[in-house]
């Protein structure tokens, strides 16, 4: 795993970039911050227009694709989950094995802030259980039912 001090309970990009193996442009979380070990975290993604997505979705009315949302969610859920379960990812690749019950409520757009909480439904090591809930202003925007696994890189 990394060398991040244990009991924290916000990590900032350096240190989520030391357990998740996203880079930009694809890491889409921020911080994890209201870390709480057996319940879950929040983690936060400042929408900004100069992302590259924003070239194609779309040029006049640029929105956030809710897919991108969904891999927020399971940053978010991976990060929180090897942090607190100090797990070994070395040689290991978090890979989505079900989304369920997904729901977009309103637009994403460049200036918000995206706030995912998610918690964890069931644990049963390989594979987790997670729920999702993205907020921008108190608002929620989407929400899901997500499942993953550790597996062995290929």
């Amino acid at each position: 795993m990394s060398k991040i001090e244990p009991g924290k309970s916000v990590l900032e990009v350096d240190e989520l970039m030391q357990i998740l193996p996203h880079r930009y442009p694809i890491l889409l979380v921020d911080r994890l911050v209201d870390i709480v070990p057996g319940e879950g975290a929040v983690g936060i993604k400042n929408v900004s227009y100069g992302e590259p997505i924003f070239q194609g979705h779309f040029p006049e009315k640029p929105v956030l694709p809710g897919v991108f949302m969904i891999e927020a969610m399971a940053q978010t859920a991976a990060a929180y989950t090897s942090y607190t379960e100090n797990l070994d990812t070395e040689g290991k690749i978090v890979l989505f094995m079900g989304v369920d019950k997904a729901r977009f409520r309103r637009p994403v757009v460049p200036g918000d802030q995206v706030r995912i909480a998610v918690r964890t439904v069931q644990r049963r090591p390989p594979v987790w259980r997670f729920e999702g809930v993205a907020t921008v202003e108190g608002k929620k925007v989407a929400e899901a039912q997500f499942s993953a696994m550790l597996a062995q890189s290929v």
